[in-house]
């Protein structure tokens, strides 16, 4: 982490968010909100942005929303594991590309998010604060001249802002120095965490990295501090894969890995993140020619709660047979 001019490399990040944390001033929060009250709101919200101009919500009441959809839509990164639990006090505002959305009573009233492929958390920021000074020109927030944002959580006071970015780490994982990484990213104001968040795991190598602190900084010198942070943290990465991948050795599993996907008849979930990270990784070092949002893409698709959605009464093995169809499809077609 000593490089001080590291240059990003785009082809290990496979995603961004902003996401923004939102009190209404005339409602208690969301832990004390009687039900009477998260409907008055629910109604609310729905209507003031049914009039957005610069993009079209569609309404999720998150009492009509079944586990198997919410788990898809956790699974694409859409809403928190937490929200995916919610009850019938909650709502998701999704937008129709899916970059702009709204969590209604999560742990705050409002989570507002916009999400992207690849590097972009400065295209996010103006997505998210366009939508924010929208809400903001027609409610009042709770907001303190020395606190700023009022949250739930004391760590999102402030600015209410979380940026992360989702990276791409085999080597360093492998070579298990992803626990190092962490102690020293959070002494700068950074956290590392597994593929959903918060008290998650690093599935197929893929971790979120955000900041931590929001009160006392703008939102834009947490973006560029984040974004430095995650250039370091991919310059250590790009020096990891040339000692461990150079040579004909290391490649081999990962042209191995593309060999079992293309041709593989049943999978499961566990191997198939595994075969995913390695196949990437071949991507990223130009040994394997495939497009990575479409990678990225599959990966999704494979998810078990999104394999539900097409057959929710199928057992694991006609799960396994299908995913591994999917993929067959994907890869070779």
């Amino acid at each position: 982490m000593s490089e001080n001019n590291a240059a990003l490399d785009p082809r290990m990040v496979v995603s961004s968010r902003i996401r923004l944390a939102r009190n209404l001033k005339k409602y208690p929060f969301p832990s004390r909100l009687s039900a009477e009250g998260a409907r008055e709101m629910k109604n609310e919200l729905h209507g003031l942005l049914a009039e957005y101009p610069h993009e079209t919500f569609d309404f999720l009441d998150m009492k009509n929303v079944t586990s198997v959809q919410a788990g898809a839509m956790m699974e694409e990164h859409l809403i928190s594991p937490e929200f995916a639990r919610a009850s019938e006090r909650s709502a998701l505002l999704l937008g129709r590309n899916k970059t702009l959305s709204v969590m209604i009573n999560e742990e705050d009233h409002l989570r507002i998010q916009a999400m992207a492929s690849g590097s972009c958390l400065k295209d996010l920021y103006e997505q998210v604060n366009g939508l924010d000074d929208y809400i903001s020109d027609r409610v009042e927030y709770a907001f303190s001249e020395k606190y700023g944002y009022l949250t739930s959580c004391p760590t999102n006071l402030g600015t209410g802002m979380r940026a992360s970015v989702m990276i791409h780490l085999p080597a360093l994982t492998r070579r298990g120095l992803i626990d190092r990484l962490v102690d020293s990213v959070s002494q700068l104001g950074v956290t590392v965490r597994g593929l959903y968040g918060e008290g998650s795991r690093a599935e197929a190598c893929l971790y979120q990295v955000s900041n931590s602190v929001s009160l006392g900084m703008s939102e834009e010198e947490i973006i560029t501090l984040l974004d430095r942070i995650v250039a370091k943290i991919c310059a250590s990465e790009k020096k990891a894969r040339e000692q461990a991948y150079s040579d004909l050795r290391g490649q081999d599993e990962l042209f191995r890995a593309y060999g079992i996907l293309k041709e593989c008849r049943m999978i499961s979930s566990s191997e198939f993140r595994k075969l995913y990270s390695n196949l990437r990784l071949a991507v990223e070092l130009d040994l394997i020619s495939l497009d990575l949002r479409e990678l990225d893409h599959l990966f999704s698709e494979c998810q078990p709660y999104n394999l539900m959605l097409v057959g929710e009464s199928e057992g694991d093995a006609q799960r396994d047979v299908r995913r591994a169809a999917l993929i067959r499809q994907r890869l070779n077609g």
